[in-house]
């Protein structure tokens, strides 16, 4: 008799997704009729053999403890046989198969301080990036700025009366970890200083060829200072990204001063009704204000009450703005125009095609 024969994993990438489906999923899949929404922040979808699916969706923070896990998963295990999910903008889902199962879920969630909503044309919770807890490079604050905007915006995450879903992210630096570049309104930390160069540690701590490959827009490069070996930084080629600070733990880059907040505007993934957009500037700066941040949070408000106020039913905040013209956005949310929103990028956006929308 022939040796059975051993099968070996060869590939060691992460598990196919269909293991985490809840039963009613993989019993449906592919059979779903439709879905609504029965209130802020609750879903369902019917499937054609008559199953329901109930989504309840609640705000959680990105960075959350331990014990936290525990509690959503007591509560998963409790109402919807453990089954839960996280969105790409850091909301917790529970999936439930029973509809009564739905009002002692929620109560229990705002018991523990997680109002439920999210869903539909409201606010989503906002994805961001590190900040001051664990990145090196970054200019502002993330999951601080983030509880206030949204401890000011929360109406608008637990009601659905704005015209259309609004999505707000954060990134605490241009290199950009959040998805600022395709949101509708992005909160972007900046420089506005080169890296301050030590040259008494660059010796010490750093490989200068490698410092210098480190520069997207060449901007480093070796120099001799008291008889050392060292490098400098051309200002004007510079643009804040801290690449060198990585490598270079000499060419700190963080200026309490100097660093704050931008904000940009228009960004969108969805392909409905318009084509996918690239967010653009409309505040160049405002300062790091801990532990409130009330200038950001002014701000990010008067853009969502002005845009609530006037866009049409559905409509994105970029597609208002194409809509209305530029002149006319910056008449209404009362923002000063200044040199930095002229593009004068030689590409400035327009030679990329970003969309589905194919054109043959």
């Amino acid at each position: 008799m022939a040796d059975a024969v051993v099968q070996r994993r060869t590939d060691y990438g992460p598990p196919h997704y269909s293991k985490f489906l809840p039963p009613i999923i993989k019993e449906n899949y592919g059979k779903w009729k439709y879905h609504e929404i029965m209130r802020p922040g609750v879903m369902v979808h019917v499937s054609e053999s008559g199953a329901q699916l109930f989504t309840v969706r609640a705000s959680s923070g990105r960075l959350i403890s331990i014990g936290k896990i525990r509690k959503y998963a007591d509560l998963a295990d409790k109402y919807c046989g453990g089954y839960l999910r996280f969105t790409s903008r850091h909301n917790i889902e529970f999936l439930l198969s029973k509809k009564e199962n739905v009002d002692p879920l929620i109560k229990e969630l705002e018991a523990m301080g997680h109002p439920v909503g999210g869903i539909g044309n409201a606010i989503s919770a906002i994805v961001h990036t590190q900040g001051w807890v664990h990145c090196h490079s970054a200019a502002t604050d993330a999951s601080g700025v983030v509880k206030c905007v949204m401890d000011d915006l929360i109406e608008y995450f637990t009601e659905t009366k704005l015209p259309g879903k609004l999505r707000i992210a954060l990134a605490c630096c241009l290199n950009m970890c959040g998805a600022v570049h395709c949101s509708d309104i992005a909160i972007l930390g900046i420089h506005r200083r080169p890296p301050r160069v030590d040259h008494t540690r660059v010796v010490k701590m750093c490989e200068i060829p490698n410092v210098s490959a480190s520069c997207p827009t060449a901007a480093i490069r070796p120099v001799t200072v008291d008889g050392h070996p060292s490098v400098e930084v051309l200002e004007e080629r510079c643009m804040y990204c801290a690449n060198c600070y990585t490598v270079c733990p000499a060419m700190p880059l963080n200026d309490p001063l100097n660093d704050g907040v931008s904000i940009w505007v228009g960004g969108k993934v969805s392909n409905a009704r318009h084509e996918p957009m690239f967010s653009k500037l409309a505040i160049p700066f405002l300062p790091n204000n801990p532990p409130r941040w009330p200038e950001v949070t002014d701000a990010v408000r008067n853009l969502v009450e002005v845009w609530a106020k006037n866009a049409r039913k559905y409509e994105r905040m970029g597609e208002w703005i194409e809509r209305i013209g530029w002149p006319k956005f910056f008449k209404m949310t009362g923002l000063e125009f200044r040199k930095e929103h002229i593009d004068d990028f030689k590409h400035a956006g327009l030679t990329y095609k970003r969309s589905t929308h194919l054109t043959f």
